[in-house]
């Protein structure tokens, strides 16, 4: 972990990303991030890697959900408990 401050930069505050940091993660000069708060918290996100996290979650979903029906719990299918769970 590094510690940064925060400075002035024209009329926004700015946080220099240690060049530590920069070099383990190959973050590169006028690459673009995203910035938001999130329970008190400043994240900052590569846009790229933010992008490709999603893609791997949604392939990972979706073969979930092509394997589910060959998928059994005590005689049950997947799809079976879920629709148990919606009834209560």
């Amino acid at each position: 972990m590094s510690d940064s401050i925060v400075g002035k930069w024209g009329k926004n505050l700015a946080v220099r990303v240690p060049m530590d940091v920069a070099r383990t993660i190959g973050l590169a000069e006028g690459e673009a991030v995203e910035v938001e708060a999130q329970d008190g918290d400043i994240v900052i996100r590569r846009r790229a890697a933010h992008a490709r996290a999603r893609q791997d979650a949604e392939k990972a979903a979706a073969e979930i959900i092509a394997e589910s029906p060959r998928q059994s719990l005590g005689g049950l299918s997947i799809r079976e408990l879920l629709e148990e769970g919606r009834r209560g």
